[in-house]
């Protein structure tokens, strides 16, 4: 009989999930290494034998239950991040300015050996301003979080940090409330909460002087800046996407 002993930290890590999601798509041949050790310890996996004795592994009940809790709870965050994704870009249009959301941009970094190293990046909101001056563009990164974890794990990736802030003359995160303050953010960073007054500037974002390559210029005429649907004339008047008014 599995063992319903183990610890569910242990147990329910991102790499455990993605094991389980793996022998749910597979044929189950068994790895025998520890992660497959803790499912079937955990009653997730089960051993099962063919009529010439190959040995294979199938995900139980209770693994199945498991991964549609999980598989529920990510549709769950995923859809409070991308409302709050919208509501962003929704001020930024009502601001004038014109918003990609979804982009994938290369930045360029430079590596330690002093050479230009490529990394891409895909912020979630990124706006420039209406004006056919190039130095004047200004482009603005908004990046959204709606957990701590994710923010966390955010920040500790040096790399797509810097990235952000190679593509753009300011950076925001904007957070739901209570998932961090400007204290713990860095200070190359703007702080925004989102609350139901508004987007609160928590921090202001430094400005840099910042021109878009002609990479970035070339994946932004592919693609498609985000329209504002609203249903009348009343746009710089009423709430944004139908939602609270600007700050």
């Amino acid at each position: 009989m599995p063992s319903a002993q183990l610890p569910s930290s242990a147990a329910r890590t991102a790499v455990h999930k993605k094991r389980l999601r793996d022998m749910w798509r597979s044929a189950g041949w068994p790895c025998r290494d520890p992660i497959e050790l803790d499912l079937l310890a955990a009653g997730w996996l089960q051993r099962q034998w063919d009529q010439q004795g190959r040995e294979s592994l199938r995900v139980t009940d209770a693994g199945i239950e498991l991964l549609a809790a999980s598989r529920q709870r990510h549709q769950a965050a995923r859809g409070v991040h991308e409302t709050l994704v919208e509501r962003v870009a929704c001020e930024m249009q009502r601001a004038g300015r014109l918003v990609w959301r979804g982009l994938s941009l290369r930045a360029p970094l430079v590596a330690e050996d002093g050479r230009t190293q490529w990394v891409m990046s895909m912020p979630d909101v990124f706006s420039i301003r209406h004006t056919t001056v190039e130095d004047w563009v200004e482009p603005v990164v908004h990046e959204i979080k709606v957990s701590r974890a994710d923010l966390r794990a955010d920040l500790r990736r040096a790399a797509k940090g810097q990235a952000y802030l190679a593509l753009c003359s300011q950076c925001w995160y904007v957070v739901a409330p209570g998932i961090t303050d400007a204290v713990e953010l860095p200070p190359q960073y703007g702080l925004m909460v989102a609350d139901g007054q508004g987007l609160q500037v928590l921090r202001p974002a430094p400005r840099r002087p910042s021109r878009l390559d002609f990479a970035t210029w070339m994946a932004l005429a592919r693609a498609t800046p985000q329209t504002l649907d609203l249903a009348d004339g009343q746009s710089q008047l009423g709430a944004p996407c139908g939602e609270e008014d600007p700050v």
